[in-house]
């Protein structure tokens, strides 16, 4: 296969070997184009770029979570940049498990491993017994990391950690998810001229992939776009799998809570009338475009989640709605400033880049107001402390 590539939107272009990766993932993806006739609705595209056994971009073995492009990395984390991070989490958490009486912690896409480690360390600090820690992760190269960080920064734990491909059929505890939401596969939709279209996509010139539009009849409209505004055009994402999958989870709960932690907005927001090209992104070496068919394989792609659909999911689930609201108001609630300022302030080597990293999550023009927090309960209720200032649960 020969694919053309040149530099675009200034960034770097893969190495040899990336690209020979690229190209056996994009024979794959056509492949099952040619098979749906020439058009796959986009969602299916995104599954198979993120997804596909050993050649999607969350199967293979790039690196993807980092500082810098330097280490080859695509983007980081809350949990990556800061053990202040999972060291606030770890209190809600304690919260939780005292109040349902359990042991028991899941966790969605572990990344690097940092927040496992660090969250169970806090834990056993805070007088909490951790029995389980199950590891939700479909990478084998971002196990055996996972695995190497845990061994190397909190041994002793290890044994009670296990990996798994999928959630357990009930769990009494704690489920965290932090980024997991945005990269769910997403549906495209356009309007145009007042007719919905949606956004799939073919291949041109034997190897190139570019979007392609087909007409809905109203039944196949989905209900959430009642939300978006009349006056204009429009391109937007639904969130199917998403949706499904906090479905999943919350079903699973037998006694506990599930926090989730992404970037989005309520339906209001989300469906914004200057909101009209989407929110679509993709992340490659530390550089955000708005381009899926780039390097597929090699770039994360994402967007931003929907959260009144995610309540709706977890509600049809039987799970009740434990509160909903900013990273900052839910990380200052739990106590993060507390902990910075157990540091010497005098310290200025030590203390500042800390706190440097903390005003990232809390910032409003940063992480602090972007990302939000949400999370669903069953089997008990109580209320958080996280969630006692700055509750946006009517929003939704």
């Amino acid at each position: 296969m020969q694919i053309n590539i040149t530099q675009r939107y200034g960034l770097p272009i893969p190495n040899d070997t990336a690209l020979e990766h690229m190209c056996s993932l994009v024979r794959y993806i056509i492949q099952h184009i040619d098979v749906s006739g020439g058009w796959m609705p986009f969602d299916r595209y995104m599954k198979l770029a993120l997804y596909a056994s050993g050649l999607g971009y969350y199967s293979n073995s790039t690196v993807k979570f980092g500082h810098s492009p330097d280490d080859g990395s695509d983007f980081i984390t809350a949990s990556e940049l800061t053990p202040l991070f999972a060291q606030t989490f770890a209190k809600p958490v304690a919260e939780i498990l005292n109040a349902t009486n359990t042991s028991h912690v899941v966790e969605f896409g572990a990344g690097t491993g940092k927040f496992a480690s660090v969250l169970l360390r806090t834990l056993d600090e805070l007088g909490i017994e951790c029995t389980r820690y199950t590891i939700i992760e479909l990478s084998d190269t971002l196990r055996e990391r996972q695995h190497k960080y845990i061994a190397e920064t909190a041994e002793r734990f290890i044994p009670c950690v296990q990996w798994v491909n999928t959630i357990p059929e009930r769990v009494d505890g704690v489920i965290v998810g932090n980024e997991v939401l945005d990269a769910m596969p997403v549906r495209i939709f356009a309007r145009q001229d007042s007719l919905w279209y949606e956004r799939g996509v073919s291949v041109i010139d034997a190897s190139r992939f570019v979007f392609a539009d087909r007409p809905l009849i109203p039944a196949l409209i989905p209900a959430t776009l009642a939300y978006v505004p009349n006056e204009h055009d429009y391109v937007t994402e639904t969130h199917e799998a998403a949706t499904k999958f906090v479905y999943t989870v919350c079903s699973a709960l037998g006694r506990g809570a599930a926090l989730f932690v992404d970037y989005g907005f309520p339906a209001a927001e989300y469906y914004h009338p200057q909101r009209t090209e989407g929110t679509l992104m993709c992340h490659y070496q530390h550089h955000a475009h708005s381009d899926p068919f780039l390097y597929p394989g090699l770039q994360d792609i994402t967007a931003h989640v929907q959260f009144s659909a995610i309540k709706q999911a977890a509600r049809i689930a039987g799970a009740h709605l434990l509160g909903y609201t900013s990273q900052a108001h839910f990380l200052i609630n739990a106590g993060i400033t507390d902990l910075l300022m157990q540091l010497d302030p005098t310290d200025s080597v030590r203390f500042l880049p800390k706190a440097n990293i903390v005003q990232k999550l809390l910032s409003e023009s940063e992480m602090g107001e972007l990302f939000k927090v949400i999370a669903f309960c069953r089997g008990f209720d109580a209320r958080l402390a996280a969630f006692k200032g700055g509750d946006r649960s009517h929003t939704l």
